[in-house]
């Protein structure tokens, strides 16, 4: 079903709103611009599926609140871009969700495994890719453009009842509740122009001084994207940003000696100044804190092969995915700040960290049997 007018959208959102369960996905385009250009919708319920075109469609309202219909559970494979830009299209976080991609890792499949192979592990459907770079953007549609999208939503109602029967029978759906209420954190769509030198690439050696100007330089080109509507690397590269910070230019003519920035109009060029130099007269005790990682110690390395090794072995007997339980990051966190790492906690520190801790206190150890690792 195609909806490309407000009238066969109002139908349809009164017609799915009794149902308990809505899949969601969408298409978008964002290489050009600041914001993601959304294209299409796709949405199907057990009984019916339909491509909704934002672009001929002025007024998304219904469709809004059929996102915010406490009764209805969404379902998305892997929801995190597609909760964005719903955010910046309809101004609504979706909820209660379910991601399939999340829950796939807590039942035995790798981690972030894509949406064809998924389809074809609990449907034994192979999912056809002829599409997969289409320009979303362009009308008319045709019936095989519109096929494909609605296939990226056609399955998920099913998926999800046969994923919730194991979740619940596993008792694992305690597990992924509160990840699934990470997923819907404002936090990961809401643009805070102050936090996006966060984001900045290699800016791992810079110090706290230079933090200060990143964030100062970073904040005003988060801005000036989001007015221009325009990629932020179009207003300022992140490898000119931090060349700036280091060298901290308070002249054009100190700008312009470094490569790259004799593309910026003067405009640009001067705010960029002004942004370094608000940066570099920020008091020191407000200046962000230095984000290199000390590296652990050859022996704290060595421990931390040995956790791993431990680490995997719980995966593989309890079929949730390595990487959901814990990074390698994790488990230096737990050897050093034990009490503060997310493995001391919930589910993690009964599936793993309990173990871990046995490991570490020198009460289990580790052997290999048959090729394999197992525990003493």
């Amino acid at each position: 079903m195609y909806i490309s007018d407000h009238e066969g959208l109002t139908t349809f959102c009164k017609r799915v709103a009794t149902s308990r369960v809505l899949a969601i996905d969408t298409e978008f385009l964002r290489e050009r611009t600041y914001f993601p250009r959304l294209c299409l919708i796709q949405a199907a319920t057990p009984d019916e599926s339909a491509a909704i075109d934002p672009i001929l469609i002025d007024d998304l309202s219904p469709l809004a609140r059929l996102l915010t219909d406490e009764s209805i559970t969404k379902v998305f494979h892997a929801c995190s871009q597609d909760l964005e830009v719903i955010y910046d299209a309809l101004h609504c976080v979706p909820g209660p969700i379910f991601d399939t991609q999340l829950a796939a890792a807590f039942l035995g499949h790798r981690q972030q495994i894509g949406y064809g192979a998924l389809v074809d592990a609990c449907c034994g459907v192979r999912l056809p890719k002829a599409e997969s770079l289409t320009d979303w953007s362009r009308r008319p549609l045709d019936a095989e453009q519109l096929a494909y999208a609605e296939d990226d939503v056609r399955y998920l109602p099913g998926i999800y009842d046969q994923m919730m029967a194991e979740l619940i029978m596993r008792d694992r759906l305690p597990w992924l509740a509160p990840e699934m209420a990470e997923l819907v954190s404002p936090a990961h769509f809401m643009r805070v122009p102050e936090e996006a030198y966060l984001h900045l690439r290699r800016s791992g050696s810079l110090t706290r001084r230079q933090l200060a100007i990143a964030r100062e330089v970073c904040a005003w080109r988060e801005s000036a994207a989001a007015r221009r509507d325009v990629p932020r690397k179009w207003v300022v590269s992140d490898e000119l940003i931090v060349e700036a910070c280091k060298r901290a230019p308070r002249t054009l003519d100190r700008l312009r000696r470094i490569r790259g920035a004799e593309s910026l109009g003067e405009r640009d060029a001067k705010a960029l100044i002004e942004a370094v130099g608000r940066g570099a007269s920020c008091p020191a005790e407000k200046c962000p804190s230095a984000r290199r990682k000390d590296r652990p110690s050859p022996d704290t390395e060595s421990v931390i092969d040995l956790m791993y090794a431990m680490l995997r072995l719980v995966a593989e007997r309890s079929g949730v995915a390595t990487q959901l339980i814990a990074t390698r990051d994790d488990l230096l966190e737990f050897v050093s700040h034990r009490e503060e790492s997310r493995l001391a906690h919930s589910w993690r520190y009964e599936l793993a960290g309990r173990q871990l801790t046995d490991l570490l206190e020198g009460k289990v150890g580790l052997t290999v049997k048959d090729g394999r690792v197992e525990t003493l």
